[in-house]
């Protein structure tokens, strides 16, 4: 099998969206997202088994520190999977070898990151990736509501129910504001840590742009009874999967259970219209309560030569220090502040 480049006039986006196992990271809207925040070049390629196309590969092609690299996608990009698009019984590790032939040589990127939601450990055994473990939670929306209802925990229902005996709304939006309402309180999310948010506004008021108006982007707030926004919920979707992309909330109005309404709510909207399953993102011991079924993902990550991996490794580890200093320093001017 080989993976052949497709030119933007030749990409078949209806095609490509009609296959099963697509999910909403894949679409044209946003990879059109992706490209431009990170300033990142799309990469759509169909997968050939002599001359019969059994497949597609969406992933972005970015430049760091003068390194060519194809990401599908890679971490930081608000995108949970890429990957691979594949017929029935096509074998995925062989869309992977693929998959390397065609990063390294017909692309020439010197390094590879992909998070397939159907591509196991077991798919890549033996083909010198480097993973970083991911978990989720998954729970069927093919079930009955009544059903899905019932396989929370009780804290859940309760949380739901207090909500509404509080008197909070839960709103669908459509404006950029929401991108300063959601921002505010994710701001206040990560102060509790002395921890700052991984970007800026600006990020949400482009994703909104791209992708709201496809269908596939939920944006919900919560309002107490005085009409104010408290809480707020991103959920991109499609058929296979509804995921929780992101959601913040004040700190002092979570007494109201704004979070909990704002979820049941997602679920039952994309429910309602034929999406199969509600991704809750990666594993933290309070999604438990909605139930569901616990999925490993691997984060997967190759490169042509030990120097760039080990450049990668120390890029993510001064990253993550930067992040930890800003936080500190921005907590400290709030105890001076106060």
């Amino acid at each position: 099998m080989i993976l052949e480049r497709l030119g933007p006039d030749q990409v078949d986006w209806e095609r490509l969206d009609g296959f099963a196992d697509r999910v909403v990271f894949q679409t044209r809207e946003w990879v059109e997202f992706v490209a431009s925040c990170q300033g990142a070049e799309p990469v759509i390629a169909e997968l050939k088994d002599e001359s019969a196309t059994v497949g597609y590969l969406t992933a972005l092609m970015v430049r760091r520190y003068g390194i060519p690299i194809l990401g599908s996608p890679m971490p930081g990009w608000t995108t949970s999977f890429m990957g691979f698009n594949l017929e029935d019984g096509v074998s995925r590790r062989d869309a992977v070898e693929a998959l390397i032939e065609f990063a390294f040589h017909s692309l020439g990127c010197r390094h590879l990151e992909f998070r397939d939601y159907d591509v196991s450990l077991a798919d890549v055994e033996g083909l010198r990736f480097e993973h970083t473990p991911w978990r989720g939670l998954k729970v069927d929306l093919r079930q009955p509501e009544e059903e899905i209802w019932a396989g929370m925990k009780s804290e859940c229902r309760t949380a739901i129910r207090k909500a509404e005996r509080s008197g909070v709304v839960i709103e669908e939006a459509s404006d950029l504001g929401f991108a300063d309402d959601y921002y505010a309180q994710l701001e206040d999310v990560f102060a509790k840590q002395s921890m700052v948010p991984p970007y800026d506004a600006g990020r949400i008021r482009e994703l909104i742009r791209h992708v709201h108006p496809s269908g596939q982007l939920l944006l919900l707030r919560a309002r107490n009874p005085e009409g104010a926004c408290i809480a707020t919920g991103i959920f991109p979707a499609m058929t296979r999967s509804m995921h929780f992309l992101a959601g913040a909330s004040w700190r002092d109005q979570q007494n109201l259970r704004p979070n909990e309404a704002l979820m049941w709510s997602a679920m039952r909207y994309w429910r309602d219209r034929g999406v199969q399953a509600c991704d809750l993102g990666g594993y933290m011991s309070y999604k438990r309560k909605w139930g569901g079924d616990e999925v490993r993902v691997p984060f997967l990550r190759r490169s042509r030569s030990s120097a760039v991996s080990l450049m990668r490794n120390l890029a993510q580890t001064a990253y993550t220090a930067r992040q930890s200093l800003r936080g500190r320093m921005r907590s400290g001017l709030r105890s001076s502040a106060g």
